[in-house]
């Protein structure tokens, strides 16, 4: 497998409040050479799945929460290293979505470091729990999410993305979203406390209770999300056909450390 390594040109900042803690953060993205790491006070650790701590309503690495949309982005824009800096222990929930991070990306210019020689992935992953399906398999960047929410409205959306061109455009938008009945629930356990009305999409019983960016949002972002998890493996979407039904970030986790593991045992 060629892996095109590339970063960004410049350092770039944004200020925002963390996601779940409301906490301000200022974060910035500087260029990198050694992977993907993020950085807060004297902690710095590598974005990749052995360095999860935890999987609940987000994505975990080390003491820095959120990291999903970051990740993201990131994938979605192709870009292999960079430093990811912030003041707080939090990624910023900014729009509730992934596009102000690529346009961070965008703003600060993209750089290519060379080319890398890595093991192909010669079988097809797949992970099972229950009605919980993830598909891998070497590809285009051909990605689909089925989110099926049973007998509760929507029921089932699902949405394709047809190769990264589309990411920017048709992913990175689609914001985190909530059912109406859990909002209670969420705000008690102190979550959801730097999102709003304009960056969180609430789904109540019979429809959408404030304006949607797309008619099947919820699967974008769902999409948008398993992306910033797989992408702990540290292959490019770009070299993956990705399937998924159902997952959340646990299962990610679980399929990104399956697909990681898969690489290291891959012949040469």
């Amino acid at each position: 497998m060629k892996i095109h390594r590339k970063t960004i040109k410049d350092s770039v900042s944004v200020t925002g409040k963390g996601l779940h803690s409301g906490q301000p953060v200022e974060l910035t993205l500087h260029p990198g050479t050694e992977g993907i790491w993020f950085r807060c006070g004297s902690e710095r650790v590598l974005a990749n799945t052995e360095n999860i701590t935890d999987t609940t309503r987000c994505t975990r690495l080390g003491g820095i929460s959120t990291i999903e949309h970051v990740m993201s982005a990131l994938a979605g824009m192709g870009v292999t290293d960079v430093e990811v800096e912030s003041t707080y222990p939090e990624m910023p929930g900014m729009d509730g979505s992934a596009k102000p991070y690529i346009d961070m990306i965008l703003g600060a210019g993209l750089e290519a470091l060379g080319e890398e020689e890595r093991p192909d992935l010669y079988r097809r992953i797949f992970f099972q729990e229950d009605e919980i399906k993830i598909a891998i398999s070497k590809g285009e960047g051909i990605w689909r999410f089925d989110y099926i929410s049973g007998d509760r409205w929507p029921g089932t959306q699902s949405y394709e993305m047809n190769g990264l061109d589309s990411y920017a455009n048709e992913v990175a938008p689609a914001r985190t979203f909530a059912l109406l009945e859990e909002i209670g629930q969420i705000t008690s356990m102190g979550l959801g406390l730097g999102l709003d009305e304009e960056s969180c999409l609430v789904l109540g019983p019979d429809g959408y209770k404030n304006a949607a960016r797309f008619p099947e949002e919820p699967a974008r972002h769902k999409l948008l999300d398993l992306m910033g998890d797989l992408a702990l493996a540290g292959v490019p979407a770009s070299a993956l056909n990705v399937v998924s039904e159902r997952s959340g970030h646990r299962t990610n986790v679980a399929a990104a450390d399956m697909l990681r593991r898969a690489l290291l045992t891959s012949p040469s």
